[in-house]
């Protein structure tokens, strides 16, 4: 009976994963426009970056999902917030990094985390209270904010303490821009879906599903940090892939003159 209830938004969040495992990184054309704008660039860069940093946001809804009340969602929020605050603003003020890859898997893992706790899973499993939440999530909020500050530190902040405080700082409230944002739709849905029968019904399943994806872009992770320390380690070495892209390319613009023909 369990399982039938799950499948259907499982089978919906499997669906989704391609676009969840995308990366959130730094582009060249943000780089660049980074280089041409001034402090809001960096406001609205911090803003897209959260709005589609798909592990953030997935640990905020697991987060949130049982929260019924505006003091709990603020307190819980609020504790998160400082915590990424703290390491985004100081690891890149000081430009301490790890590789990106191995920082979004343990993303990942409080992903897992969530939906694990959030299904009873220390009290099924372990026979144990659940660790204090909101230690939990002033800890993972650390987490999340050297994540977004290997990110940040891709970008040309410049050699001017000063100017390049503000850029983090701009780049922050960017971020908490698009965490409210974000948060609002979360917690209007959540609001909305809490007062039907199917709430209590798949609440489970959801998150269950929060865990397969947690596990999905921990995978996913890992599969980018091999290739980004060993990319010649796989069945198709990076030059040899990059070459067969090159013919292909070459035979599809041979073909298309002879079409024109």
């Amino acid at each position: 009976m369990k399982t039938a209830l799950f499948k259907r938004p499982v089978a919906l969040l499997l669906a989704l994963l391609p676009v969840l495992a995308l990366a959130h990184g730094i582009s060249d054309e943000d780089r660049q426009r980074m280089l041409d704008g001034g402090y809001l660039e960096y406001v609205g860069l911090g803003a897209s970056h959260m709005l589609t940093g798909y592990d953030h946001l997935l640990f905020l809804f697991g987060v949130v999902f049982f929260l019924t009340t505006f003091k709990d969602v603020a307190k819980f929020v609020t504790v998160f917030t400082i915590g990424h605050s703290v390491t985004l603003i100081f690891a890149t003020m000081f430009q301490i990094t790890w590789n990106y890859y191995l920082v979004d898997a343990i993303i990942a893992i409080s992903v897992i985390y969530k939906g694990f706790d959030n299904n009873g899973g220390f009290q099924k499993h372990f026979d144990m209270k659940s660790p204090n939440l909101l230690l939990a999530v002033f800890g993972f909020g650390l987490l999340h904010g050297f994540g977004l500050s290997t990110r940040l530190q891709q970008l040309p902040l410049g050699d001017d303490a000063t100017s390049t405080l503000i850029r983090i700082l701009s780049f922050n409230v960017g971020v908490e821009l698009g965490q409210i944002a974000a948060l609002v739709v979360m917690v209007a849905l959540l609001a909305a879906w809490r007062h039907r029968p199917s709430f209590k019904r798949f609440s489970y399943a959801a998150n269950l599903g929060l865990v397969f994806a947690g596990v999905y872009l921990l995978f996913m992770q890992l599969h980018g940090y091999q290739h980004d320390t060993k990319p010649d380690s796989f069945r198709f070495p990076a030059a040899e892939h990059r070459h067969s892209h090159e013919d292909m390319d070459i035979n599809n613009s041979t073909d298309a003159k002879r079409n024109a023909l």
